[in-house]
């Protein structure tokens, strides 16, 4: 029985529920489309390491591997250390701070290997390619004057990005729509809770405990 209060209770409220998720839908997708500015990600990746023979003309053993691949989790540090980003800003002649081109850069090591992958993100696509391949370049630099040896390797330069980053229009409409559902559901039950008037002859059974034995229809002098 309770089941079938329910869902009598969303079938009487009905347009509430579809009115309120509506509306969470389309604001979403307003502001995903026209409001909120496109954020646009470049992505680059260098390796950690020597090449397969070391200065003496050695070939590199597992351990000198393992070492390297441990070092890349010092090296996203250091990618993300102030002197890397100053480099970035004079070399590039930004009109930013250091600490504004820190928070676009996202470095991550890539599981257990010697890469290290960076990422930035800019509402100029053209900028966030140029920061990724200039902080790639700093960090080779830096790297050889902190440790006296050169061991960032670069690979290929980071691309211009054709597509958005962010915002996800379509997926944040589906959420939206998905928080529409559940706003107006339990907005639903809640007016039910604090409606306290008595509607139906079943509003009246349950409050009364007792059946009803006759009803008297409401008649409209005007008609």
């Amino acid at each position: 029985m309770e089941l079938q209060e329910y869902l009598f209770i969303l079938r009487k409220r009905i347009s509430l529920i579809v009115l309120i998720t509506l509306i969470f839908t389309i604001t979403s997708g307003v502001l995903s489309y026209f409001v909120i500015k496109p954020v646009y990600k470049s992505d680059i990746s260098v390796i950690i390491g020597k090449s397969d023979k070391d200065d003496n003309g050695q070939k590199q053993n597992l351990n000198d591997v393992m070492m390297y691949q441990q070092m890349v989790k010092t090296y996203s540090v250091l990618a993300k250390s102030r002197k890397v980003a100053d480099e970035v800003v004079n070399k590039l002649d930004l009109k930013m701070s250091t600490g504004a081109v820190l928070s676009m850069v996202t470095v991550a090591p890539q599981g257990n290997t010697e890469f290290l992958n960076i990422s930035v993100k800019s509402k100029d696509p053209e900028q966030a390619m140029k920061i990724a391949n200039q902080l790639a370049k700093s960090l080779k630099e830096v790297s050889a004057d902190v440790y006296g040896r050169d061991n960032v390797k670069l690979l290929d330069e980071a691309l211009l990005p054709t597509s958005p980053d962010s915002p996800k229009p379509l997926l944040n409409m589906a959420i939206a729509f998905f928080i529409g559902i559940m706003v107006s559901v339990g907005l639903v039950f809640l007016i039910e809770y604090m409606d306290n008037t008595i509607k139906t002859q079943e509003d009246v059974e349950k409050l009364l405990g007792l059946p009803v034995i006759g009803t008297i229809p409401y008649v409209d002098d005007k008609e």
